[in-house]
């Protein structure tokens, strides 16, 4: 169960090699956190999260998790959700993608969407229902502000990102009033393994800012986390620039 503070004692991740995953996993570790579950294709790298983890003093499983296998999902999750009460199932998982080589091939256009909305959507439900069953939980999605307009240097990926933001905002509707909490996490520019190479936007972020965020949202039992905060004025500005003056602008 969750503490006075709203704060998780067992966290289950999506993602588990994520660094935005593993730097709000440390953050809850250092608060109540004490049971964590890493979800993930095997590899070194989710051994090597989880053994980390365990240098902050939690008990941390790995589960063998693929995005792109949505029928394996129910299976897969609901071993985790057997073993006990989950508090908090944080959906971190997601690719960038090329935006370049992705138009010049489908296939990896589909590979990205199925990944960022496909996958989601159907871990999501799985969790959504499991935690619905044992009455309480939180439910954290990480999306993106790309997600929030089509932008030509990266709208294959934003396109994906939009999708998984409406579908969350419907499913926190639909969970409402159940015991289920739904947080969505808009986060911008994040500096990680992930987007190393590509050119910074304004206002770019840390894993460990995200992290904060969450633990902060968690705490107010925010439906929306923005990071950094004043990207909700920045991005209500720029969905209202007209059509013809956005696509001149060098985003």
């Amino acid at each position: 169960m969750k503490d006075a503070f709203g704060l998780p004692q067992s966290l289950l991740v999506l993602g588990g090699t994520s660094e935005i995953a593993l730097a709000t996993a440390r953050r809850l570790i250092a608060r109540r956190t004490r049971t964590v579950w890493l979800a993930g294709r095997p590899s070194p790298a989710l051994e090597q999260a989880a053994e980390q983890l365990r240098g902050h003093g939690a008990d941390v499983h790995t589960v063998a998790f693929d995005a792109l296998d949505p029928d394996s999902h129910e299976t897969a999750l609901g071993k985790v959700f057997a073993e006990s009460d989950v508090d908090m199932v944080l959906l971190a998982f997601g690719i960038l993608g090329d935006q370049a080589r992705d138009e010049r091939e489908p296939a990896w256009a589909v590979r990205v969407a199925q990944t960022n909305y496909t996958g989601a959507v159907s871990a999501a439900l799985v969790s959504a229902r499991a935690l619905q069953t044992q009455g309480h939980g939180s439910l954290v999605v990480l999306s993106s502000t790309a997600g929030e307009r089509a932008r030509r240097s990266d709208f294959i990926y934003g396109s994906s990102k939009a999708g998984l933001d409406v579908f969350t905002q419907g499913l926190g509707d639909a969970l409402y009033g159940t015991g289920v909490h739904v947080m969505l996490v808009r986060a911008g520019f994040v500096r990680s393994k992930m987007t190393a190479g590509l050119e910074e936007t304004p206002l770019a972020t840390t894993p460990e800012a995200v992290a904060t965020a969450v633990e902060l949202g968690l705490r107010r039992r925010s439906e929306t986390v923005w990071v950094p905060g004043t990207l909700r004025v920045v991005m209500s500005a720029l969905r209202h620039v007209p059509r013809g003056l956005f696509r001149r602008l060098p985003l």
